[in-house]
């Protein structure tokens, strides 16, 4: 397999980035997603949050505004889906390029720690807000 650095910098050279503009761009992106340390490793060399990481900043590399994320941390451990999380948070919080990460979950815990959310069923909006997706009322109880 691909080591971690060419696996980010295939991605922008398809895209029509250069190559020592792509190899500069994936270092950046690796070093952001907390991989500065494992961009020659192999995919058998990384945990599963790892090769997560390894994939947001492939996409994180192409400097966007937007990162679609669908279902992130359905295969990982806990640690690896918090890891995951916090690493969102803080690309959404960097004011230097700061973007917006719209995620598909189906982990009520998850969706809970997210700044905005739409609860879908059938294609159609039933929820906006937390609370009410759980269904609560304003005390917290269940309606």
């Amino acid at each position: 397999g691909l080591s971690a650095i060419d696996n980010v910098a295939f991605a922008l050279e398809v895209a029509g980035v250069p190559s020592k503009e792509a190899e500069k761009r994936a270092i950046h992106a690796l070093e952001r997603v907390g991989l500065g340390d494992r961009m020659e490793h192999v995919p058998e060399q990384l945990s599963g949050g790892q090769q997560q990481r390894v994939a947001i900043a492939r996409a994180i590399a192409g400097e966007r505004r937007l990162l679609l994320a669908d279902e992130p941390t359905g295969n990982l451990d806990i640690a690896s889906a918090a890891e995951v999380l916090a690493l969102f948070k803080s690309l959404c919080a960097d004011e230097s390029k700061s973007m917006s990460i719209l995620m598909v979950t189906h982990d009520p815990d998850l969706a809970s720690k997210a700044d905005r959310m739409l609860l879908l069923r059938d294609g159609q909006t039933v929820a906006s807000d937390i609370r009410s997706a759980w269904g609560l009322d304003e005390e917290g109880e269940e309606e």
